[in-house]
């Protein structure tokens, strides 16, 4: 079954990203919108935070904030995080009106509590921390 579902939702679409070769991230990166949905449909069910880091390869400040990212994720353990590239899910970007990169969306329950937009580090976790409990 899961390699129809791979076929039909265009290959695993789902990976952690790697903060470095020796650790496991525990941000999940989507490549498909249809995965992507799939996961969204159900942790919306929960009352978990989940924090979505839309940002795109070419753009130096997502760059610059990936590290802390994959920090936070590993510090707050309760709480989910995903990284969506807006040219690989153009339309959850869209459906987020992501207008700038990086944008930070946090969400509980399906609906969108906060939004960082920049690499702002400091920011990004103190609404973490509020939001989290």
């Amino acid at each position: 079954m899961g390699g129809v579902l791979s076929s039909v939702f265009g290959g695993g679409g789902e990976e952690a990203v790697a903060g470095n070769e020796s650790e496991q991230s525990r941000v999940m990166k989507f490549s498909s919108s249809a995965r992507w949905q799939l996961h969204f449909n159900e942790i919306k069910e929960t009352s978990k935070l989940l924090v979505v880091d839309f940002s795109a390869s070419w753009c130096g400040p997502c760059r610059m904030i990936e590290p802390a990212f994959i920090a936070m994720a590993a510090k707050f353990t309760d709480v989910e995080f995903v990284k969506l590239d807006v040219d690989e899910n153009p339309d959850v970007a869209k459906e987020f009106n992501v207008t700038g990169m990086p944008t930070f969306v946090l969400v509980k329950n399906g609906k969108e509590i906060e939004r960082i937009v920049g690499a702002n580090k400091n920011e990004l976790e103190k609404k973490v921390v509020k939001h989290r409990a």
